[in-house]
This record gives C-alpha cells, structure tokens and sequence, in this order.
C-alpha cells in the first residue's frame, strides 16, 4: 500500500498530486556552454508525472561552476534553454524548481573564468580530485571569500532566482547540502574563519541566511525550498563536531521564511553516503515547522512509512528517477523497478539517459 505516498499535499504556493519528488540529479547533458537543451527537455517531461521536480543543481555564476557540461542559469540562452523545459514539464501537468547552486571549493582553475582560485569559506581544500574539462586533477586549496565579497554572492543567488521566474519555474530549491559553497560554511570542519560568518552556529549559519533572505524578497518563501545533508559525508570531504545541534540550529532559524519546505539529504543505513552514529532527521523535523522531504535510499515502501510515521511529508528519489522515467505509475501499480546503469550517469548523449524503458500507460 502507497496510500500515503498518493495523496495529494499543500507545499507552499503549488498543489502537489502525490508525495513524490524527482531529487535534483546532476547528470553534464548541457553541453560545454552549460546551455539546457531538448534531450534535457524530454528527460525532464517524461518525469512529469512527479508531485515535484526538482532540477539538476545549477550555477548561478560562472564563479560558482565546478561540474563539466553542468547547467547554468546566469545567461540570456540559458534561460531561454530551461524556458523550453519549464514549457514542457507544464504541458504535461507537472511542476518544476530550479535548484541554485554554487559549487565554492568543490571547483577548480581549470572551470574559472581567468583561471582564479575557487572560493570558500575558508583556505582548506579537499581530499580529492576534481574531473575538469581539462581531465582528472586535484582539487586546490581555495581563496577565502573576503567580508566585503560576501554581499556580491549573495545577490548571485537573488539574481538566478529572478532569472529562474524569466525561465517559468514554480519556484527555487537553494543548494545548501553535499559540500557545496553555502554547506562549506555551516560546518565547522570547512569554515574556520574568525569574523561575523566563523565560529558559532549562529555566525556559520549567517550566510545561509542572507542568501534565503535574498532570494525569498526577489520572490516568495512559498516558492523556495532549501537542502540541506547532515551529518559527516565521505562526498565532498565533509564534517562537523557536532551535526544534530548545527542542522536543528538552521532547521529552527528557517521557520522565519515561511519556506514552501525543507529538503534533508540523510542517506538511509546500508546506504554509501550513510553517515555514522544517531540521525539528524528527527531533531530537524522537531525545530521546523513547515513541510519535511526526506531522500537518501527509499523505495515505495520506505518512502511510504516514513509519511504514515510522520517522518516527513514528501520524499526524494533519485536514482530510481534516472531509470525509471514512469516511477510513480511503477510505485502506484507496485510494478518492477529498471537497474540503474551507473556507468552513464555522467556520460553524453541519449544513452543511459532517454533509453530506459517506461510502461504502457494504463
């Protein structure tokens, strides 16, 4: 039974007909000019069926680049390009958010413009390699974004959303999760800075804020959605001392916005990306007030329970989403799952991206 993932939910300003949530997934289809183009259109219109689609994280500058052949939304074409995909996502009765992105350390010279330094929280770089455009290489030690640059990023994230309604979105999902820029300065393990954004909760929090403020005055609370993912993660390189009284601490301060939801990546037990020792999720749940997704590991029947225990309202799927264009008809008949095919993922072309097979619809 699926009842719960069926029924239909109130999120913000949109009427959702079900519970579940097409996950943002990167997937480099756009091209080197980061230009949304028609196999991204019908990839996202065959997913439609989702209560909500949320894209494909997306820069919203050419600073915040740090994924080849990944989408932007901070030129006149770009626009022009999710312009075509909003369109079709609509003419097939669904509903769609851009999710803004930033990428701050997890970037390297070889994505920015002049090839400077990737920006962060603080000059401390990941264990790890960056896959450029120019072929695998380690990552860098970032440059520290400066107090007097802060309020120029911040207004990056305002401007997106603006072009974000330009492009005919429902709405906005700030990427605030997986060790990216504004995850860089929540976590005490990536920002060790010593003025008004370091230190306390209350100050590693700050910038996260100021972007919500920005973007939710350029538009409404109940037209964005933030992300967040708790807890130390092996992606990105990520920790924090203490991430159940962090992520409560922001989970609480967000309630000010009147936020359409908040998205909490957890990855469930068994899961590669499970963090160790006790979940966030619950403590999030209790400081905020507004609509919970949860995503990391479901299927149909976790997904389900954890609405009927009132873990959470909606959840986010993702890889289920990649093979299986048709999940919800798949969930609502309790049908067969496609496999994934992980090596193309992150490849070109239609292969592995418009290929899976979808059911006849009944």
């Amino acid at each position: 039974m699926t009842a719960n993932l069926f029924s239909p939910l109130q999120v913000g300003a949109l009427q959702l007909p079900n519970r579940i949530v097409m996950a943002p997934l990167t997937r480099g289809r756009a091209g080197a000019k980061r230009i949304p183009n028609g196999l991204m259109t019908e990839y996202y219109a065959l997913r439609a069926e989702a209560g909500l689609i949320i894209t494909e994280a997306t820069q919203i500058s050419e600073q915040g680049a740090g994924w080849d052949r990944s989408p932007g939304i901070h030129t006149d074409l770009q626009v022009k390009g999710w312009q075509t995909i909003t369109e079709a996502v609509h003419r097939q009765g669904g509903r769609i958010l851009l999710q803004l992105w930033h990428t701050g350390r997890a970037s390297h010279p070889d994505f920015q413009p002049g090839g400077a330094l990737p920006v962060s929280a603080s000059a401390i770089a990941i264990n790890g390699y960056s896959h450029t455009p120019n072929g695998k290489k380690p990552y860098v030690v970032p440059r520290p974004l400066e107090l007097d640059e802060i309020p120029g990023v911040v207004q990056q994230y305002a401007t997106a959303t603006l072009r974000a309604q330009e492009a005919g979105f429902d709405g906005v999902e700030i990427h605030a999760a997986n060790g990216y820029l504004i995850d860089q300065f929540l976590r005490d393990g990536t920002n060790q800075r010593t003025d008004a954004y370091g230190g306390s909760i209350a100050n590693r929090a700050r910038f996260l804020l100021e972007v919500t403020e920005a973007v939710v005055n350029v538009w409404s609370g109940d037209r964005v959605g933030v992300k967040l993912s708790p807890g130390s993660n092996v992606f990105n390189d990520m920790r924090d001392r203490d991430p159940k009284t962090t992520f409560a601490y922001v989970a609480q301060a967000l309630n000010a916005f009147n936020l359409a939801y908040l998205h909490v990546q957890e990855p469930l037990p068994g899961h590669p990306w499970a963090a160790e020792g006790e979940r966030c999720a619950p403590a999030i749940r209790a400081a905020f007030k507004g609509a919970l997704m949860l995503g990391g590991g479901y299927d149909a029947e976790l997904g389900e329970a954890a609405i009927s225990n009132g873990e959470a309202d909606l959840i986010a799927y993702g890889v289920p989403f990649i093979a299986n264009p048709d999940l919800v008809q798949r969930f609502r008949l309790g049908t067969s799952l496609n496999p994934p095919d992980p090596d193309t993922f992150y490849t070109c072309g239609e292969k592995g991206y418009l290929d899976y097979p979808v059911l006849a619809k009944v």
